[in-house]
């Protein structure tokens, strides 16, 4: 009795982690998950809240509990890095965060003696590197993604310097970020623990603004200045790691420095290539066919061997090729040829990135048949101001989008809205 009272409680969490975009499928890998990270009574607790962020009082009135109980219950959690907790206006604010990129990343963030972190990584390898519907849900579900690859500004010549807007290059964020952490990184951690890890730097995973400061107050990552985030940036480039970052435009929360063999992002890049799980940079490399001798360094060190060596059909020769479809447009090809064989050019499509979280997280609730849980929330109704935001960016959608969003919906309200803009 007493196993399907706690199944049913961590049931009930895995229903609400799924009403946001980015969930994590059902199984019994995830329930065994979800009982390492959180006990019975913080699952059924944590299944109560709601999606938006929400203050002490807000918690309490939906849990039944007085202030101070509430208070205590809040701040164990974000201590563990269950939720996040943002100041805004001299109040704190908590959220709970997606699996990824959220509460499963930062539960390897740093290493930790309250949890078996060997177990969780094994079972985070079977849920995410076995299985492969949480992967597939993740990264290949609906057009817009959880985020998208920085090029490597080091090998970009002047003049594609001068063109790259602020937000598509790292150095960007961190020289704008308010506060800046570093920790593990999850990924190569996770296959540390089961003996499938590369020597790849660990202690360079990025994080920024508010889950910086979030982070950084409960010790799961280190705060740093600038002057050292730039410092393992270059660490990054020169270990030809990739920057895969948060897909917004404004307070990006996050960039990793991957590899091709640990990191998920690429990883999922590789199994699922033709679905494209990450969106790409705004360049591609073009190969030199008089240059290039065909000694496959640039094979070699793609991330996501999308580089092959094969004969010129001029003069037979070995030469690169690069299989565009799937370039993320890296760039980490075109630092390491010797030859100078590579350079990078604009592509002929641009690449398109939402400007917030906001805008994100509407779009992607749209295109994964969510988005009526971001307007009605059943734990508590969303405010004016948030409705309005949530309603604003539907209407900047293209009109496609926005009937997909209208029929999810099936809001006449809405719907008005919409016919009225168009008018």
């Amino acid at each position: 009795m007493a196993h399907h009272t706690i199944k049913s409680s961590y049931e009930k969490l895995s229903e609400r982690i799924n009403k946001y975009p980015q969930g994590a499928p059902p199984s019994e890998l995830l329930f065994k998950i979800l009982k390492m990270l959180f006990s019975e009574k913080e699952a059924k607790l944590v299944a109560l809240l709601p999606i938006k962020p929400f203050t002490v009082k807000k918690a309490g009135k939906i849990w039944k509990l007085d202030l101070v109980k509430t208070q205590n219950i809040l701040n164990d959690l974000a201590s563990r890095a269950i939720l996040i907790d943002i100041e805004q206006n001299g109040e704190m604010e908590y959220v709970l965060p997606p699996p990824m990129a959220g509460f499963f990343e930062f539960s390897l963030m740093r290493i930790r003696k309250d949890l078996d972190q060997k177990v969780l990584s094994e079972l985070f390898y079977e849920y995410m590197n076995v299985e492969e519907d949480f992967i597939k849900s993740l990264f290949t579900q609906g057009e817009t993604q959880i985020g998208r690859v920085f090029v490597n500004e080091s090998v970009l010549s002047n003049e594609n310097a001068i063109h790259v807007l602020d937000y598509k290059k790292a150095t960007e964020i961190i020289k704008t970020a308010s506060h800046i952490g570093v920790g593990i990184c999850y990924c190569r951690h996770k296959m540390e623990h089961v003996g499938k890890n590369c020597d790849a730097p660990m202690d360079i995973c990025m994080t920024f603004n508010s889950v910086a400061s979030s982070l950084t107050r409960h010790g799961h990552a280190r705060s740093i200045e600038k002057s050292e985030c730039m410092e393992l940036l270059d660490q990054a480039y020169e270990n030809n790691l990739v920057q895969f970052g948060e897909n917004v435009r404004e307070d990006v929360s996050f960039i990793c420095n991957c590899c091709g063999c640990c990191c998920e992002a690429l990883l999922a890049t590789k199994r699922f290539a033709v679905l494209h799980p990450v969106h790409t940079s705004n360049f591609i490399p073009e190969v030199n066919s008089e240059s290039c001798n065909g000694c496959g360094l640039c094979d070699n060190k793609c991330p996501v061997d999308v580089i092959s060596i094969c004969e010129s059909e001029v003069d037979k020769k070995k030469i690169a090729k690069i299989d565009e479809d799937l370039c993320l447009g890296c760039g980490v090809c075109v630092r390491v040829c010797n030859q100078d064989s590579l350079i990078l050019i604009s592509r002929k499509e641009r690449v398109i990135t939402p400007i917030n979280g906001t805008h994100k997280a509407v779009v992607m609730a749209i295109e994964r048949g969510k988005f009526q849980n971001l307007i009605f929330d059943n734990r508590v109704l969303f405010s004016h101001r948030a409705l309005a935001a949530v309603l604003g960016v539907v209407l900047k959608l293209p009109p496609v989008k926005q009937i997909m969003a209208s029929k999810q919906v099936k809001s006449r309200y809405l719907e008005k809205i919409i016919k009225k803009i168009d008018q």
